[in-house]
């Protein structure tokens, strides 16, 4: 068995998948896709991902995109090794997992990635960050954190007292944000801001965040 992960370690998506391998502690192969160059676009990816967006990743004879059902995989295929990122044993705290991870792909994301999108994506196009779009979502964010700082205030983590895949998801794109003036969305409300501490201080992540860098070639 050879995992293969085609991304960019840039992308948020790939990183959210990185971030998942190292903390299960797996053997992997990165095989970089070049987005500046549209390497996502051609045959050869489209092939593995028909929507063009990266990762995906190969095992054998499967092949999956979208990040949040390779992270699910990995952990459920792998709940033996490393760490336990879904909580198999235990059917309410796995259950708690899945609800905030839900959370955080329909509530958080939709809020989190414009801003960032604005502020690292754009320039890259030659373009200057939209303050009108950044508002909004940040408005829209803050209605999200503030939702998290009660929860956060009760429990360590999102799903419970246990980190989990509901916290790692929200790794990447709070990175990004988190070197832009919006960070204060999340510098204002102490527990999301502990809590941001502390997820983003994990060995598994901190490798990942080291390639993390929107530089324009």
């Amino acid at each position: 068995m050879v995992l293969k992960l085609y991304g960019a370690p840039m992308s948020t998506c790939t990183s959210r998948v990185l971030t998942c391998l190292h903390e299960k502690n797996l053997d992997f192969e990165l095989v970089p896709v070049d987005l500046l160059a549209g390497e996502h676009k051609q045959p050869p990816f489209l092939a593995k991902n028909p929507f063009g967006q990266i990762p995906a990743l190969e095992e054998d004879d499967l092949t999956l995109f979208e990040s949040r059902a390779i992270t699910s995989y990995l952990a459920e295929k792998f709940k033996g090794t490393g760490y336990d990122l879904i909580r198999h044993e235990n059917l309410k705290e796995a259950a708690s997992v899945k609800v905030w991870t839900e959370v955080e792909s329909h509530r958080y994301n939709p809020a989190i990635a414009p801003i960032v999108f604005q502020f690292m994506v754009a320039p890259l196009h030659g373009n200057l960050p939209d303050q009108t779009i950044i508002d909004a979502n940040v408005e829209k964010l803050g209605k999200v954190l503030d939702i998290y700082e009660a929860k956060l205030s009760s429990t360590k983590y999102l799903a419970g007292d246990f980190y989990s895949l509901a916290d790692l998801h929200h790794l990447p794109y709070t990175f990004y944000l988190m070197k832009t003036p919006a960070a204060s969305v999340v510098n204002e409300r102490p527990h999301v801001k502990a809590w941001w501490e502390d997820i983003s201080s994990r060995p598994a992540f901190k490798k990942v965040a080291e390639g993390m860098n929107f530089v324009k070639k």
